[in-house]
């Protein structure tokens, strides 16, 4: 089994992430993350830059709950408030009908 290194922050994200697509979640799979230290004058946290694959059938209306309403959703992660979210691009479809979606985001410390 291959593992990804991820921040606690980026973990909690992602958990996030699958938690709005109900029970369709464990046919996520993720393909890649990667997480960079971001900080201002008066905040820390880390950009987050998540792509995903979902395995057809059905796989857009797996991806349409995932993003619908994404910039304005509520994420419950401990330590961390996610002050920006967004579809990096749009979603592509595979000829064997899956859809892969890269997703943004910017994570404060609580």
């Amino acid at each position: 089994m291959l593992t990804m290194a991820m921040t606690r922050a980026a973990s909690g994200l992602l958990r996030a992430l699958l938690e709005r697509t109900g029970d369709q979640s464990s046919r996520i799979l993720l393909s890649e993350i990667q997480s960079v230290d971001w900080q201002s004058l008066t905040f820390t946290g880390e950009t987050h830059l998540l792509w995903l694959r979902v395995p057809g059938p059905n796989a857009d209306r797996i991806v349409g709950r995932l993003t619908a309403d994404l910039g304005n959703a509520e994420f419950a992660i401990p330590g961390h408030l996610v002050a920006d979210i967004a579809v990096a691009s749009a979603p592509s479809c595979a000829l064997d009908g899956s859809v892969t979606l890269a997703i943004e985001a910017l994570t404060i410390a609580d």
